[in-house]
Order: C-alpha cells, then structure tokens, then sequence
C-alpha cells in the first residue's frame, strides 16, 4: 500500500520538443510535478491499428508523489495529442533522501504563484 508522499516516477513521451517542453512546463508550473527531464528523441516502433509503426518521440521522466499521480495522469492525458499516449506510473523504492525530500517538497499540487 503506497502513502500519498510515496515518490513515483511517469514514464511518458511526446512527438516532438516544443509540446514535451509545453507538456513539462504546464505539470511544473501546476504543482504536479516537481521535475520532468526531456531526453533525446528516440525511435519507437509499435503495432497500432493493424499495421506496425514508428515514429520520433521524446522521452519524458516525471518526478511526483503518489498522492498526485492521478491529478498528473488525467492532466498529462489531457495535453497530450495521442489517442492512446504512454503514461506508465512506476514506484520509487529508494534514492537519494535530500533528493526525494525535495520532489515531496515541490509536488505541492498548487499552482506556481
């Protein structure tokens, strides 16, 4: 049973930088997310519709409380254009104390004034 200050990672993407940095900026600046790293785009490739596809995305890293996974979940579906958009919610089992102190700090769910 996880505790709503419980540390969880999100795993998502997006199809290109420009929505990902957008996607990013909105969850920070909500108070749902205390970081989102962007990595380089990568090549996916997917069965979709009958046929397999592939496609540049960027990877997303989301750092949140499990207390706010599901605000951040519905928020990032909402902004996110695919029909069917990879959000993939993992447990943090440990880390760097200071480090998950400061996600819990700044994962306030509250808007950035």
């Amino acid at each position: 049973m996880s505790r709503d200050d419980d540390i969880v990672l999100v795993i998502s993407n997006a199809p290109d930088l420009l929505l990902a940095k957008r996607i990013a900026h909105v969850l920070v600046e909500d108070g749902l997310a205390a970081c989102v790293n962007l990595g380089a785009p990568i090549l996916s490739i997917y069965h979709w519709e009958g046929q397999i596809e592939g496609a540049d995305e960027v990877p997303m890293w989301i750092k949140t409380t499990a207390g706010h996974q599901h605000a951040l979940v519905q928020a990032l579906a909402k902004l996110h254009p695919y029909e069917v958009p990879e959000i993939i919610v993992v447990p943090v089992i440990g880390g760097s104390a200071a480090y998950l102190d400061w996600v819990r700090n700044q994962a306030t769910g509250k808007p950035i004034d």
